[in-house]
């Protein structure tokens, strides 16, 4: 069997505004700030979960007042929604039908999941909006640049 080394995995866009919702109601809003789709693995830990929310709130994607992407969330009023979403680990090397072998379960998913949403208003005072773990979601935005970025754990490039 192949050794997997831990690899959460966030897919970043920078929006002017987001929601999340459920058939039944509003889960999370946002104006202008980040939607954060999250990947979880089995093998994540919590320098996982602290690297990688330090890594997204000091990231510098924000327009400064002469347009240059050069201010990151602890230098503007940007708002931030993390959604869980295990489809970032799909495998697809093999046929049509994607694999999600390595996303954690969630008996591990969801405390990291919670926890990362906790570590980064420790970190840095702002309540992540958040989806509903396992349910069936309709995430809207709008992508502001378009800015999009994908951090994973593995790559700490």
């Amino acid at each position: 069997m192949d050794f997997y080394p831990h690899n959460m995995r966030a897919v970043i866009q920078r929006v002017s505004r987001a929601s999340v919702s459920t058939k039944e109601a509003l889960v999370s809003e946002t104006g202008r700030g980040l939607l954060v789709l999250l990947g979880i693995e089995d093998a994540d830990d919590e320098e996982d979960i602290r690297w990688l929310a330090k890594k997204i709130y000091q990231l510098r994607i924000f327009d400064d007042s002469e347009g240059v992407m050069n201010l990151s969330m602890q230098d503007t009023e940007a708002g931030i929604i993390v959604v869980s979403q295990f489809t970032l680990h799909a495998k697809t090397k093999k046929g049509n039908r994607p694999s999600y072998i390595k996303a954690a379960k969630p008996d591990k998913a969801v405390p990291l999941y919670e926890r990362f949403t906790e570590y980064f208003q420790e970190l840095s005072g702002i309540k992540p909006g958040t989806g509903i773990f396992g349910a069936m979601m309709k995430v809207e935005l709008v992508n502001d640049g378009p800015v999009t970025i994908i951090i994973d754990t593995k790559n700490k490039e």
